[in-house]
């Protein structure tokens, strides 16, 4: 059954890449940067995964064509190009993907899923980044109990890492539980990538660390440059304005695509949290 898109409307730009780029030029005039997140995950079927890389390299050569209209990197999950079918499949997908992006100037984002992907997709990102080392990053999440030896691993190699808490539910015994815990991490990786990584993307809405990050740095006097703040489209739309006109880089997340149901069931099923964290967003500023 297709629901009627108005329902994700607040939180998913669009349903097609052509009716995404307006909302990515239109941040872009307001002086915020973008990325765009063609939503899907966990692909079974490799036609559907060769299909997704193709609307990604469409998607890459749109942007291109914008004459910088559309300052916008992008967003990818390795389970949409077939991770779960095959690693080397998922491979050959994400090098060509890779080339076009490299050919027309393009960043791209490995986004992070459940911890059954985790490893794989660290060392994906590890076999491809040399030969793509400015059009590449990463995602980590701070609640998973490894993310510190991973912080580590992506210092080593230069590479840019987006952090963020983490949204699926996770045992125990791999990933921290209660929030005090999990901001502490946090802060504890932020500081680490801000000191000694690659231009990374501090991806959050919670004020405390917001709040922290912007302390750290200022303390330290380190500018403002280095990093940038990240926030997710349809969520505290005036503090993401406030952010940038105080001078800090801030990158909208722009979701967008016909799988915008199964994305939002899946979050909303697995952690409480979550439906938490929509409800007190919704009306937040």
């Amino acid at each position: 059954m297709k629901l009627p898109f108005f329902l994700a409307r607040k939180f998913v730009a669009a349903e097609t890449i052509e009716e995404s780029l307006p909302v990515a030029k239109e941040l872009r005039s307001k002086g915020l940067t973008t990325t765009l997140d063609l939503l899907g995950e966990y692909i079974s079927d490799p036609r559907l995964a060769t299909k997704s890389k193709n609307e990604y390299i469409t998607l890459i050569r749109a942007i291109s064509s914008s004459d910088g209209e559309i300052d916008a990197n992008i967003s990818i999950k390795l389970s949409m190009l077939g991770q779960k079918i095959d690693e080397s499949f998922c491979l050959d997908n994400l090098h060509e993907l890779l080339t076009v992006a490299k050919e027309n100037g393009t960043f791209v984002r490995l986004d992070m899923e459940g911890t059954d992907v985790t490893e794989s997709t660290v060392s994906i990102f590890e076999r491809v980044f040399p030969e793509y080392r400015e059009n590449v990053g990463i995602v980590l999440q701070a609640y998973l109990k490894r993310t510190g030896d991973d912080v580590a691993r992506m210092c080593d190699l230069g590479a840019r890492v987006r952090l963020c808490k983490g949204a699926y539910k996770e045992p125990p015994s791999l990933a921290h539980q209660d929030m005090p815990s999990i901001r502490d991490h946090y802060l504890e990786h932020m500081e680490t990538l801000i000191s000694k990584g690659n231009y990374p993307g501090i991806a959050t809405h919670d004020d405390i660390l917001i709040d922290a990050t912007k302390s750290y740095v200022r303390e330290r006097s380190i500018a403002s440059d280095r990093f940038e703040f990240q926030m997710l489209y349809g969520i505290r739309a005036e503090t993401q304005h406030d952010i940038a006109s105080e001078g800090f880089g801030m990158r909208v997340y722009i979701p967008f695509g016909d799988m915008w149901y199964p994305y939002f069931s899946r979050r909303l099923r697995e952690r409480k949290e979550n439906v938490w964290f929509i409800l007190m967003n919704m009306f937040r500023k």
